[in-house]
């Protein structure tokens, strides 16, 4: 799978996957409970508890007996959503065996699978607690912002820092977050603006899906490697269960995955005490990675949000935005600072306070990079200053400023003239009736990004479910 980090996200890679695939990924009851808690949303997840000791399989009927007729377009969306991650048989509202047998153990315990890891019985080192290991996560991941933050040519290396590893950096390159010249000079890359703008956990899941993409290309041109992608990420989805702060057996792991600690070291994933190599720590950037974080986070202070953990003051970061345009950050951070030149033109510099303003061309070249006008407003409205939102609730007005919300997206229209999406048309059906059918199920599933009625075409943003659709719908013709 290719494309920009913005594309990359977990949802996309795995409905990409074959159903073989996925009949090795449910054979683990941590990547079943993972799929389940992280990939579905809440109408799909009470229809596969519905079904999960159901004595006999549920028909199509019978679940629109169940549904409230005023939440169809839910049910069908939820419907696409499990028949796309093999959750449910194609024609059928029955689990697949795999999935079904691994969601029973995990829910009820028991097996010798060690699915969710096999905690070491060695004595913990004292200097290891919740706060050693994320600081030693912080720094990790720090580590790595401040590389692509670097190539902006705003801010160099963190003091103390040189940088992430070797892999990670050559990682880095390869997913197109920054180019290195001739020269060995950086220069980021708009997917890396992208990237930067990101929360935490999914700029986690960005590497790690590189990671995984890499290891398919290395499979795919005949390069050696002992890493097959299916157990590199049921073992991602493993980690995500484990505790954080308790300590795990390395020897209980497969060789192959014993092979994947030192990258797992290099994101600052896990923590292997240098005197005892035989356990490892999972830190919170691991143990929240099938969380339902989503909301924009700093660069700086994601990870404290991913992990709910109280920040310094030194990560902070609080904006006031007057309706001149003029904005005023409390920020410490060369990284926050970083971030917040990519879309404002920053005057003045004071400790703990930079000030400047948003203008045509502040945010003009932050669009030429990739950055969207609602990722700018999601970043503001994050970080808004307390005043501001009680103001807000005081007078019953938005946080911003709706000038400067509007002028914003107005800024980002006069770039784009002429706007492209990849997906598929469909034309040319037999009949009216057909096309009615499928635009309409496209249209329900949310896939459906234009349509004409009149003309009979319209299309779509992915394919997959529009397939066993009309499959379905011919099998049914012809009985």
């Amino acid at each position: 799978m290719s494309g920009p980090v913005s594309e990359n996200s977990l949802s996309d890679y795995l409905e990409h996957l074959p159903g073989t695939t996925f009949r090795k990924l449910y054979q683990q009851p941590s990547t079943t409970l993972a799929i389940f808690r992280r990939m579905l949303p809440h109408i799909a997840k009470t229809i596969v508890m519905a079904i999960l000791y159901a004595p006999t399989p549920w028909s199509l009927s019978d679940l629109d007996l169940w549904i409230k007729p005023s939440a169809t377009r839910e049910k069908d969306q939820a419907i696409a959503i499990l028949r796309s991650l093999h959750i449910i048989q194609p024609q059928s509202v029955t689990l697949t065996a795999n999935f079904r047998s691994s969601l029973r153990l995990a829910l009820e315990g028991g097996g010798d699978h060690n699915s969710f890891g096999v905690l070491s019985t060695h004595p913990i080192p004292s200097e290891v607690n919740h706060s050693f290991l994320d600081k030693y996560a912080r720094k990790k991941w720090d580590d790595i912002l401040h590389y692509v933050v670097s190539a902006t040519g705003l801010t160099g290396m963190g003091q103390g820092s040189s940088g992430p590893n070797k892999t990670v950096k050559e990682l880095l390159v390869v997913g197109r977050l920054v180019d290195r010249s001739v020269h060995g000079d950086l220069k980021i890359t708009h997917i890396g603006f992208s990237f930067l703008l990101q929360e935490s956990n999914a700029q986690v899941w960005a590497l790690l899906l590189l990671w995984l993409q890499a290891v398919d290309e290395a499979h795919t041109s005949g390069t050696a490697t002992d890493m097959d992608s299916v157990d590199m990420l049921s073992f991602f989805f493993m980690l995500a269960s484990l505790e954080f702060g308790r300590a795990y057996s390395i020897d209980a792991l497969a060789e192959s995955r014993r092979n994947m600690l030192p990258f797992l070291i290099d994101f600052g994933l896990i923590y292997i005490p240098p005197n005892d190599t035989s356990q490892f720590f999972p830190t919170r950037l691991a143990t929240t990675l099938t969380s339902n974080e989503s909301a924009l986070r700093s660069v700086s202070a994601g990870f404290s949000a991913v992990g709910n953990a109280a920040g310094d003051d030194l990560d902070k970061c609080t904006i006031i935005l007057e309706t001149n345009f003029r904005m005023y950050a409390y920020v410490y951070s060369p990284l926050q600072i970083a971030v917040l030149a990519l879309f404002a033109d920053l005057k003045y510099r004071f400790k703990g306070l930079v000030s400047g303003h948003l203008t045509r061309k502040s945010i003009k070249q932050a669009v030429s990079h990739g950055i969207t006008s609602d990722q700018i407003v999601s970043y503001l409205s994050t970080h808004a200053h307390e005043q501001m939102y009680q103001n807000a609730a005081a007078n019953n007005k938005p946080v911003l400023p709706p000038v400067v919300i509007d002028q914003i997206r107005l800024w980002q229209l006069d770039t784009e003239r002429i706007a492209t999406r990849d997906g598929y048309l469909f034309k040319d059906f037999d009949e009216y009736k057909e096309y009615k059918a499928v635009a309409d199920f496209a249209d329900n599933i949310g896939v459906c990004a234009w349509r004409n009625d009149k003309k009979g075409i319209f299309f779509a943003t992915k394919i997959e479910q529009i397939k066993d659709f009309m499959k379905s719908q011919k099998k049914t013709e012809r009985s």
